[in-house]
């Protein structure tokens, strides 16, 4: 994660996390994100998620985002109704998580290295 300095928001930091698909679920997995349910992107708007992102090889999913504070940003998600609702829609496609540290949501990814 790392700051972005030198623009208005400069306060957004950058987030990466892995998911990992269970096998077979990538075309549904793909559908379900072409129409992703209008509430569910406002909620993740009124959370203040900004330039969410996920990319897909095969069943690896890498998912990047810009928020203020991940946990804080997760945590009024996670509140919501709408979001419980996509997580039960969502659920069978996902793999269970591994290598998770302690206090992880997510497998957090380090940023090395950003060329702005």
């Amino acid at each position: 994660m790392s700051s972005v300095s030198g623009s208005p928001s400069a306060r957004l930091k950058r987030y990466a996390f892995i998911l990992r698909l269970r096998p077979g679920a990538a075309q549904a997995y793909d559908e379900a994100h072409r129409t992703v349910w209008p509430e569910m992107l406002a909620l993740l708007k009124r959370a203040g998620v900004h330039e969410y992102s996920i990319y897909r090889r095969d069943d690896l999913l890498i998912l990047t985002l810009r928020a203020e504070d991940f946990d804080a940003t997760w945590r009024r998600i996670e509140a919501d109704p709408i979001n419980a609702r996509w997580q039960e829609a969502m659920a069978p496609y996902f793999a269970p998580h591994e290598g998770l540290r302690p206090g992880e949501r997510f497998p957090m990814m380090e940023e090395v290295f950003y060329l702005q």
